[in-house]
């Protein structure tokens, strides 16, 4: 993945995926009587689908700390302007699968979130 992925200006350990989805967001849409689209678009947002390898603990807990406020700025690899990019957004539900139970604590198998745009 060319570029970087921080949060609140801290860089985070490098996703094994990453996926940006551009989603429009409309207000009163619908068909009209020839059945043509009226459209009332108001906006874009972008979502951000995130998969990271297995992880440390030290890696997921910092990863989760990171964005657990309700907003957080992340600087990211747009695709619609061809560079990086910084936008506020929130997360989604957060998805940890351990792999090992050896030792006293789990190892983590990854970690998945998705960013949506405030």
């Amino acid at each position: 993945m060319a570029g970087y992925l921080a949060v609140n200006g801290v860089t985070l350990k490098a996703p094994k995926k990453f996926q940006v989805d551009v989603q429009d967001v409309d207000g009163e849409s619908g068909r009209n009587a020839k059945g043509d689209m009226i459209r009332d678009r108001i906006t874009q947002k972008q979502k951000l689908m995130i998969e990271w390898g297995p992880l440390t603990d030290y890696e997921i807990s910092a990863i989760l700390q990171a964005v657990d406020s309700a907003f957080f700025s992340c600087t990211y690899p747009n695709p619609k302007t061809g560079g990086m990019g910084t936008k506020t957004f929130y997360v989604g539900d957060r998805s940890a699968p351990t792999y090992s139970w050896v030792g006293k604590y789990p190892k983590w198998e990854g970690l998945t979130m998705d960013f949506v745009e405030r």
